[in-house]
């Protein structure tokens, strides 16, 4: 018969028979008329005896030993996840404990699997909410922050770590977002809805809610999108086309004025249809500039362009310029000074490059003072790049102006823009013909002082 518990219990029970067995002789012997039986059989005095110490022995071993293997199963259990290992003898038995004991020891590797299992999980959410570009965050029912990335706390201003459990107030000024996640926790609909957090300088953010089950109760995670350069090239369109439509309003409005007038009767007077006439060119002049420089404004943004990049010589860029704007120049009073550009040469555009350079100098010419000066100047940089600059001792620039000089239909001063015969594409023209030859521009100016455009190119090798 194989060891077991059971087995065990048969040994306590046999003991307990051996006792009673025991108590049994010893009631016969006290009795008188059954002295002589117990005298004369004290072989079952011995016998009982024996049992009783054999039994007694016997389930004393088996408790010590099964307390034993109790207690190592229990210390095994105690450091299961720390350490696995168990001592070899716990699982031998065949009995009901080494059943247990193999039992417990299939458990430490699947635990330890799925622990590892979740710390990759939480490694990799962790990775994906650091390497986002749109900013998480996720509440519960008391708009208490649960989960939030490094860049909803750069969005915030608050420190990178929020901790769970962080009132959402306490990071969030802005009421439109914390309305919105609380519409989302009352109702359990998703929402989105265009917001600028912050000042009306901030970031613009396409915010999309949707309701988030937790043990607690409702809750709801957000992911906010950055638009503000969609917002901005938005507004810039916006801007654009009430540009447009005021730059041609303006002509077309002449023209059709003067030449209803002409209509009118206003030909058979030869001393004013003649000057009517004048004036109908000018604004007819006025539209075609504007259809030109739109038209290469629009290539310019589909990267179109009819010769591939070489070489530039950059005097013969700038000479060809400075012909070009010579008489403009001379009627005005200005001179023209350029320096000396050896034989550096840029990879670029030669068209682009001209174009660029006509556009600065002859806004240099029409800002400038009677008898001032315009001066071009090239030279290269020590890292690579020719650097082409056009100064003025115009009127100069407000800095305020500064940062829109180069956006479309912007001027500093509109009238005197107008009448100059400004179509206000010119600087915007000179940024993207730039850009296309992977360059940069940059503008220094001081009102009252003149202004100076700095153009950074590529050198060819």
């Amino acid at each position: 018969m194989r060891s077991s518990i059971f087995g065990a219990l048969a040994w306590c029970i046999v003991g307990i028979v051996a006792l009673a067995g025991v108590l049994a002789a010893v009631l016969v012997a006290a009795s008188p008329w059954s002295a002589t039986v117990f005298v004369t059989n004290w072989r079952f005095w011995v016998t009982a005896t024996a049992a009783l110490v054999c039994g007694l022995l016997a389930a004393r071993i088996i408790a010590r030993t099964l307390t034993h293997r109790i207690a190592g199963l229990k210390q095994y259990s105690d450091r299961i996840l720390d350490d696995p290992a168990a001592d070899p003898q716990l699982f031998r038995a065949d009995d009901e404990l080494g059943v247990l004991g193999r039992s417990m020891s299939r458990v430490p590797p699947r635990v330890h699997e799925l622990v590892q299992r979740v710390s990759l999980e939480a490694q990799r959410r962790e990775a994906i909410l650091a390497g986002m570009v749109e900013a998480l965050l996720a509440v519960d029912q008391d708009l208490k922050v649960v989960l939030c990335n490094d860049a909803f706390a750069r969005v915030a201003g608050a420190p990178a770590g929020i901790g769970q459990g962080t009132p959402l107030v306490r990071m969030v000024r802005d009421p439109a977002l914390v309305d919105l996640l609380r519409d989302v926790l009352e109702t359990g609909e998703p929402a989105r809805r265009r917001l600028q957090l912050g000042s009306s300088e901030g970031p613009w953010f396409e915010v999309n809610v949707a309701p988030l089950a937790m043990p607690a109760g409702r809750g709801a995670i957000a992911l906010l999108h950055d638009i503000t350069e969609l917002e901005r090239l938005e507004r810039i369109r916006k801007d654009f086309v009430a540009n447009v439509s005021h730059e041609l309003r303006t002509p077309l409005t002449a023209i059709r004025g003067y030449a209803e007038t002409l209509l009118d009767g206003a030909l058979d007077d030869p001393n004013h249809s003649r000057r009517f006439v004048e004036v109908i060119e000018t604004h007819a002049i006025r539209l075609n500039n504007i259809a030109a420089d739109l038209l290469a404004l629009s290539e310019l943004d589909n990267g179109v362009n009819a010769e591939q990049p070489r070489p530039v010589l950059v005097q013969a860029a700038v000479e060809s310029a400075i012909r070009t704007v010579e008489a403009a120049a001379a009627e005005r009073g200005v001179h023209l000074v350029t320096g000396s550009f050896g034989d550096l040469e840029v990879l670029g555009y030669r068209m682009r490059l001209e174009q660029t350079l006509v556009n600065l100098i002859d806004n240099a010419v029409k800002f400038n003072r009677p008898e001032g000066e315009v001066r071009v100047e090239a030279a290269r940089t020590e890292n690579g790049y020719a650097r082409i600059v056009v100064s003025d001792t115009g009127i100069g620039i407000p800095s305020s102006d500064l940062p829109r000089v180069f956006e479309r239909f912007y001027r500093v001063d509109r009238a005197r823009s107008r009448e100059m015969g400004g179509t206000g594409l010119g600087l915007s023209i000179v940024k993207h013909a730039v850009e296309q030859m992977k360059g940069t521009v940059a503008v220094e100016s001081e009102l009252g002082k003149g202004s100076r455009f700095i153009i950074v190119l590529p050198v060819y090798e």
